[in-house]
């Protein structure tokens, strides 16, 4: 059987220089991951790079072949990620000015980092079109040589080289390869010289679903213009893929699939648990696709890989992305449950739940008749888990209401759940409590606490820490208060007054 005609970037990729700068990254089994999926799984390590995300390949690989009469001049690029590090730390490294254009919106963090490389900084617009259209009107006027992201050959060539490595690095079959999506150079390199050489390997695209301009272009049967894209994956937040990475993807890409913001989430805390790398969201990506691939398949012992792409995480994102892992995960229920209002009724709620790990629980005082409570619930990812959760507590005649799935509930609700308590609410104190994070002292804390005096707040959200914090109010008369503080000091849990805490009297009291 003869061998496919050669692609013309096979060449391109074979030639590319790159590793005057760029590293060959590691290919690692993920252990974890492949036990929990029946598959062999590989991650290929772009985090390791020395700006931690793989555009320093094409962007070397395109300055480092410019003429001289070209570098004299200088180059620019529009970038508000890796691709300006990457052409930043290129330039330097060939002798030339590198000026990068950044929407005004960049943060301070990414901006400073680019500038520790040499490059010099213009802030322009308000996003990404707007700071490339000043990019290119700058390129023209002032003859400099503009660096393109990705819609270049020698940048798609310089991305290649991954595949390059991953082929040697793993010879035996490989079934699947997942690249995440952005304009398209990174997949269309990857695709190019797999496909050459393991033309049975699948190539497998994977966007965020509200930046998934390949697989509208795919659909449409040409690059469309998103009319708006979704920037938590930002390394791969782009309205329109390269016309010459569509070009190759469309011959050569078996597959593109989407994945949810919480699916990235989950995927960032995989990485983690794998190699204590904090992966970008659209580093991420492959992982996310790769595990939403597998569920839908039948087949086992597969050899998958998958790219982390970049490990340039924001710091202020790890918030988002903790309290998200666990619904891309299946781990993780939030339901609105009404009870009666009166004393130990939290307690019986909890029994009724029966053996699982409260996460979260959120409730104000409204009335004399009901509570509403905002609750959180472990789950071990099993298929239909959920759902019997909810025949459970409807069993006991509790109205509940499955919020796992709503955005407004997860992203605003959650932290509203309170405010100020009716006038009717009498004797209320509240109290900071600490408690050890382990199964069961939650239900130990309410079986003291809760069927003593009525609860008439509660707010109480599980983060991974050696000791649960609660804020609890608690309708309790002057005369018992000494019965309450000595039940607290046999609890042996540490406990604060806070009724003369300014924001109690601001917005609970």
């Amino acid at each position: 059987m003869s061998s496919p005609a050669p692609h013309p970037y096979i060449e391109k990729i074979l030639r590319a220089r790159i590793y005057d700068l760029a590293r060959e990254t590691p290919l690692e089994q993920a252990r974890t991951l492949s036990r929990r999926l029946g598959h062999s799984i590989w991650i290929k390590r772009e985090d390791l790079q020395v700006i931690h995300s793989f555009k320093i390949r094409g962007a070397y690989n395109k300055i480092s072949q410019l003429p001289q009469s070209a570098l004299a001049r200088g180059v620019i690029a529009a970038s508000a990620g890796n691709h300006a590090q990457g052409v930043a730390l290129a330039a330097r490294h060939c002798g030339t000015q590198a000026t990068i254009v950044m929407p005004r919106t960049t943060p301070e963090i990414k901006v400073r980092a680019v500038e520790d490389l040499g490059a010099v900084i213009e802030l322009h617009g308000d996003d990404f079109a707007s700071a490339q259209k000043h990019a290119k009107e700058r390129c023209e006027q002032e003859g400099l040589h503009w660096i393109p992201p990705y819609d270049d050959a020698e940048i798609i060539a310089g991305q290649g080289t991954v595949a390059m490595e991953l082929l040697r690095q793993h010879p035996e079959q490989i079934d699947a390869i997942f690249v995440p999506v952005g304009g398209g150079g990174l997949i269309a390199g990857i695709a190019a010289y797999t496909k050459y050489l393991s033309p049975s390997t699948r190539i497998i695209g994977v966007e965020p679903e509200d930046a998934a301009c390949l697989a509208a272009a795919c659909k449409a049967g040409q690059p469309v213009t998103l009319e708006r894209v979704g920037m938590f994956a930002d390394g791969c937040a782009v309205a329109r893929v390269g016309d010459e990475p569509f070009a190759i993807a469309r011959e050569k890409v078996d597959e593109v699939i989407t994945v949810t913001t919480d699916e990235i989430c989950a995927a960032i805390k995989d990485v983690f648990i794998e190699n204590r790398s904090m992966a970008e969201a659209a580093g991420a990506l492959s992982v996310a696709g790769l595990k939403n691939w597998v569920r839908s398949q039948g087949e086992k012992d597969l050899n998958l890989i998958a790219i982390e792409t970049g490990a340039n995480l924001t710091f202020g994102r790890l918030r988002h992305v903790t309290e998200r892992a666990e619904y891309g995960e299946s781990r993780e229920a939030l339901l609105a449950v009404t009870i009666p209002e009166k004393k130990g009724s939290f307690l019986d709620f909890c029994q009724a739940l029966g053996p699982v790990r409260v996460t979260e629980f959120n409730y104000r005082y409204a009335g004399s008749e009901q509570a509403h409570i905002f609750v959180g619930i472990g789950l071990e990812g099993a298929d239909g888990e959920r759902e019997s959760l909810l025949k459970r507590l409807r069993k006991e005649n509790l109205p509940v209401t499955d919020l796992t799935d709503d955005e407004m509930a997860k992203l605003h609700i959650r932290y509203m759940v309170g405010g100020h308590a009716p006038e009717s609410l009498e004797h209320e104190r509240l109290f900071r409590f600490e408690f050890p994070e382990r199964p069961g002292a939650l239900l130990d804390f309410l079986t003291s606490i809760g069927a003593r005096w009525n609860i008439s707040l509660f707010h109480y959200r599980n983060h991974d820490a050696a000791f649960g914090r609660v804020l609890v109010g608690m309708q309790i008369r002057d005369e018992d208060l000494a019965s309450f503080h000595e039940l607290a000091n046999e609890l042996g849990y540490p406990v604060v007054a806070e009724e003369d805490n300014p924001a109690y009297d601001r917005f609970l009291r």
